[in-house]
């Protein structure tokens, strides 16, 4: 089930918040972790087990921490007595500091473990058998729907509690709520908990929220389903062009489609994750900031995908050392980062090269590249970063050799029959010209500036002309999904 469906939007929802604001609050939180068990089993009724292991080891995690981990450390744990001498640590404190170590890294590994598994296994059993002539095999197991997102999110949990970030979570309810609540469930945000820890039991639903979530959650399904379905019809025709049939405006024109399907497709579910759970009372954090208007890489990765970029830099890149360690140790610790975040998106080697692709150019911004951006007109950053972008683009979304090769030689003007420009892109462009335009301007911050602008100083075109366009975004995007069977969502697969 996807947000952007008709079953969703006409029956689970409907049918969640009718229950939802029924009950009292004190059970709020047991109806909505069972409505998100039951919305993750509706496609993934036999990993809702794997869920549910996951969700009682990582409550059983922070127990632990807080009753063996050292206090101040692990997330409220009793003191262990003693006192140390001379500014050392007492030996029972020394004890309690390596149990809670114990604990957090056996986390840490059961959580990677579940997750290599199921994502990486067949990839590494694979490339054993190429390298090494053996015949390793594994089950051809399906990937369980979010598994890289509640994974991350559980693992935030017990290292925020061990650090003593956040509090310890006594209720396996309100834990599993955290870790399985629907909105963001299957493609986030990644949530933290220290985000979210007082609202499990503290929230105050409002109307206000409730109509704000309303709005938020319109403008993500117009992205999803007016905007990414269309420009996505628009790079599928392009991407089964024969090399014969391909130019260099196809395809130049075909990876601009398929950057802005991406960004509608994936920040339109987010602003919908969003808009849900201000629905229920919670706040999650943006996850996309307009990243193509940015006028460096490193700008680029603090707008997009956000809870993803913050949580490798809170708990990975910061334990490494940053950028406090000197030029060679903040390049390794890019590295490393980087490497994760290309291979957390697949388990594929054009992932890892999208990866160490976007590494090389944030170690030359990091060497002094980003202040020569910042001296230079604002065109030349933005053209520099959006053409970096897009060359990522076809290494992400090309994960045979082949494929990706003839794409990036034809970006290049090389292995192309249909020279600079030719009848059939032309045609394309005459049917999805105007959806390509509204969908980069849609890409900027432009049109809500000028709503902002035609609004600024009329409170009462405001108070009408909001509900309007929320109204007309509803109708428009279910008209389509009565009319349209075209419905991907991209990042299912990640």
């Amino acid at each position: 089930m996807v947000f952007s469906s008709l079953l969703f939007l006409f029956c689970y929802l409907p049918a969640v918040l009718l229950a939802y604001y029924l009950l009292p609050k004190a059970w709020r939180n047991r109806m909505l972790f069972f409505a998100s068990l039951i919305f993750y089993a509706w496609g993934e009724p036999i990993y809702i087990f794997l869920m549910l292991f996951t969700i009682v080891f990582g409550y059983a995690t922070g127990l632990m921490l807080e009753r063996w981990g050292p206090p101040g450390e692990a997330g409220g744990g009793q003191a262990d007595g003693g006192h140390a001498s001379g500014g050392g640590v007492a030996p029972r404190g020394q004890a309690a500091a390596f149990r809670a170590k114990l604990i957090l890294a056996l986390a840490v590994a059961v959580n990677i473990g579940i997750l290599g598994f199921f994502k990486y296994g067949g990839f590494i059993a694979d490339n054993i058998n190429s390298l090494l002539g053996l015949r390793l095999s594994l089950p051809d197991l399906p990937l369980p729907l979010g598994i890289s997102f509640y994974t991350f999110q559980t693992m935030s949990y017990t290292i925020d509690v061990y650090r003593g970030k956040a509090p310890v979570q006594h209720s396996l309810i309100s834990f599993g709520t955290y870790v399985a609540m629907f909105p963001q469930l299957i493609a986030g945000p990644i949530v933290r908990y220290n985000t979210v820890a007082r609202q499990l039991n503290e929230r105050r639903e409002s109307l206000a929220a409730f109509g704000s979530g309303v709005g938020i959650f319109a403008v993500g399904l117009a992205k999803k389903v007016l905007l990414a379905n269309n420009i996505g019809l628009f790079w599928d025709s392009i991407k089964a062009f024969t090399p014969a049939e391909m130019s260099l405006t196809a395809a130049w024109a075909g990876i601009v489609a398929f950057g802005l399907q991406l960004y509608f497709d994936f920040s339109g579910y987010s602003d919908m994750a969003v808009g849900l759970g201000r629905m229920l009372g919670f706040e999650f954090e943006r996850n996309f900031d307009y990243p193509y208007i940015s006028r460096s890489v490193s700008e680029f990765w603090r707008r997009w995908h956000i809870s993803l970029s913050t949580w490798f830099k809170e708990y990975l890149y910061i334990p490494l050392g940053g950028s406090r360690c000197g030029l060679a140790r903040t390049t390794f610790n890019l590295l490393v980062v980087w490497m994760a975040t290309g291979i957390w998106h697949g388990a594929n080697w054009n992932f890892l090269f999208w990866g160490l692709y976007y590494f090389v150019f944030l170690a030359l911004e990091k060497s002094g590249l980003r202040r020569l951006l910042e001296k230079a007109p604002r065109a030349v950053g933005w053209f520099y970063t959006v053409s970096v972008v897009m060359v990522g683009w076809a290494i992400f979304v090309f994960e045979d050799m082949a494929g990706l090769t003839g794409y990036l030689l034809a970006l290049a003007g090389q292995g192309i029959g249909g020279g600079v420009i030719n009848d059939r892109i032309l045609y394309l462009l005459s049917s999805f010209g105007v959806m390509l335009i509204l969908a980069l301007a849609a890409a900027t911050p432009w049109p809500a500036r000028l709503f902002n602008r035609l609004t600024e100083g009329r409170p009462r075109l405001t108070l009408w002309l909001k509900p309007v366009l929320v109204l007309a975004a509803l109708l428009l995007s279910t008209a389509y999904l009565v009319d349209s069977s075209y419905n991907p969502f991209l990042y299912f697969r990640f």
